[in-house]
């Protein structure tokens, strides 16, 4: 008897497991009125919907989100840091080619962002600070659209002055490096992805890591 109900509190200890590894739906009742959406990051607003995943809950402005979370959590969730960093074989703007070699030791905060992408074109100014900073430090920005139109991303630079790399993503570049929502930014350092994160984020947040790793 007493292995039987052994047997059966493993069970259910295992189902329950299994449980909070599968995105659950957060009941309507039981969502917030106003969150910050774990994808844009730009401050509290009116939540659409919300997932449990590993005993943590999300909350999210619009179903497409919620959609895209669930069909796979983990390339969403908070990563395992410091890892190696994918590849990079991008010429800029200018004709440098940036690899593994051209980022040998220098501190590379990178920059995943797109012309249509409002939350991206907000956060530019604070990169551009952030490059004035630590320039001469041995720290360097790269900022890597990934429109698919090439006319669109020429007609964004027309506008908008660059003080640092810009590379066109033409090799899906993106993918590789797992970035589901954008703006996606990554700090490399000696090949390995030591910080990142996801949507807009202030002058100060990327200061606070970025100081650590100088």
């Amino acid at each position: 008897m007493k292995t039987f109900i052994s047997a059966l509190l493993v069970t259910v200890f295992v189902m329950v497991a299994l449980a909070q590894d599968i995105p659950q739906d957060i009941a309507k009742k039981d969502l917030p009125a106003s969150a910050t959406c774990f994808i844009c990051n730009e401050g509290e607003e009116k939540v659409a919907g919300g997932v449990m995943y590993k005993n943590k809950a999300y909350y999210f402005c619009n179903a497409t989100e919620i959609k895209n979370f669930k069909k796979d959590p983990e390339s969403y969730v908070p990563p395992v840091l410091p890892r190696p960093a994918p590849t990079i074989d991008l010429a800029d703007t200018a004709g440098k080619m940036w690899n593994v070699e051209a980022m040998k030791g220098k501190l590379v905060l990178i920059d995943f962002w797109a012309s249509w992408c409002q939350p991206c074109i907000a956060m530019m100014p604070a990169i551009d600070k952030l490059h004035a900073k630590y320039k001469d430090r041995g720290f360097e920005v790269l900022s890597i659209s990934i429109d698919e139109k090439k006319p669109d991303f020429e007609k964004f630079l027309k506008k908008h002055t660059f003080p640092n790399p810009v590379l066109l993503d033409t090799t899906k570049t993106w993918n590789r490096w797992g970035v589901t929502a954008i703006p996606a930014t990554f700090l490399v350092k000696d090949g390995q992805i030591v910080a990142q994160w996801r949507g807009k984020q202030t002058e100060l947040t990327f200061s606070e890591t970025i100081e650590k790793h100088l």
